[in-house]
């Protein structure tokens, strides 16, 4: 186990609590902030670790393409990711299940696909240390490299990766998250999560990251504002889009925006419904899109045609980047075929009202609602 007496570089974030220091963080003041220094430490530990070797393929040589259309959804043939991605090892009908030590999770890798510890500074400034201990007692969150990538940059982030947490959300490693995104400092690095029933293939609590240097579809739709809560966080939903879902921006703090969309994300998993998180624009919008292709599929209600594309529409595809496994899908990608896989994923408009009136009452009612919600789904 080599975490005990290892040591790794740490990347010290500020922790921000007022909301002028904040403005600066969320990218509201309107100066150009200088390339940030995560972004680059995140690139810089991926190319090395791309010279010697760790992945299992070569993303860069993956073709990629905008198709054309209104919202230029993205194909990319990723041939290689298919026959080398570890398979799922658990059950795709149940959101919130046990860790399982026994099958693989994070605590497994090798010390070398590890690129650096990520934690809170402890004097309110941004520090880094080329090597510091790891601290076993008090375990690490870590960023380590995705050896199935699906585009340049592709990182995982791991919260208190020692205390081998399941795959489900929680305030406290949803805002580290955010902080992730808000301190690489580039619109073009997003973070996505995707829970159990949604195409998380490893349940040990981990979100995804990676650079793409185009708009994804999903920030290009055009939104309705449902409302405003009280610490200014706004909550709309996404209108023409193919896929029905939920998006979040604003907030007095970047803590009120991550709480807020934690407690939905909460209130999901309590009632077994799958979803995907989309962490946009700096951590400044985040997508929430619950979904059931899983559950058409086991119910059979997928056609053949989807089915035998095997494309598995997590937070990427979702968002619009389709990651394609055969030459002919790539070439026939079409506006109207991306529409026709994401279409299934979504819920049925009557489903996704039912879903946002569990999600409102539980942001309405704060932390107490999500129990009492759990017991009033309708089965």
């Amino acid at each position: 186990f080599w975490f005990i007496g290892a040591k790794l570089p740490l990347y010290a974030f500020r922790k921000l609590n007022n909301i002028e220091s904040e403005k600066v963080l969320l990218g509201i003041e309107n100066k150009d902030p200088p390339v940030a220094f995560l972004d680059s430490l995140i690139l810089g530990e991926w190319e090395d670790r791309m010279q010697r070797g760790l992945f299992r393929y070569d993303v860069t040589a993956c073709e990629t393409k905008v198709i054309p259309g209104e919202y230029g959804f993205i194909a990319q043939l990723n041939e290689g990711r298919h026959l080398k991605k570890r398979p799922t090892e658990f059950r795709v009908d149940k959101v919130l299940q046990p860790f399982d030590g026994n099958k693989f999770n994070f605590t497994k890798v090798g010390q070398e696909e590890v690129l650096f510890q990520f934690e809170a500074s402890e004097d309110g400034e941004v520090q880094f240390y080329p090597s510091a201990p790891i601290d076993v007692e008090n375990s690490p969150s870590v960023v380590a490299i995705n050896v199935s990538p699906i585009e340049y940059g592709h990182v995982l982030l791991i919260p208190r990766i020692l205390e081998c947490l399941p795959q489900r959300i929680d305030r406290e490693s949803f805002l580290l998250a955010l902080y992730m995104t808000a301190e690489a400092g580039n619109p073009y690095f997003r973070l996505g999560y995707n829970s159990l029933g949604a195409f998380a293939t490893i349940n040990h609590l981990h979100f995804q990251a990676y650079y793409l240097a185009v708009p994804f579809p999903i920030e290009k739709a055009p939104t309705k504002k449902i409302t405003t809560l009280y610490d200014e966080v706004i909550i709309s939903e996404l209108l023409s889009y193919p896929v029905r879902g939920l998006v979040f921006e604003g907030g007095n703090t970047l803590q009120a925006l991550s709480d807020t969309v934690s407690d939905a994300c909460i209130c999901l998993q309590e009632n077994n419904i799958p979803y995907n998180v989309l962490i946009s624009d700096c951590g400044k919008r985040i997508f929430l899109v619950p979904q059931c292709y899983a559950e058409k599929q086991a119910l059979g209600e997928v056609s053949p045609e989807l089915l035998d594309t095997q494309v598995n529409p997590a937070v990427w595809e979702i968002s619009g980047h389709m990651v394609l496994k055969r030459r002919k899908d790539y070439d026939e990608a079409s506006d109207e075929n991306a529409w026709r896989l994401l279409a299934e994923v979504s819920l049925s408009d009557e489903r996704f009202r039912e879903v946002n009136a569990l999600i409102f009452e539980v942001i309405a009612s704060g932390k107490d609602g999500i129990e009492h919600a759990a017991k009033s789904l309708p089965k």
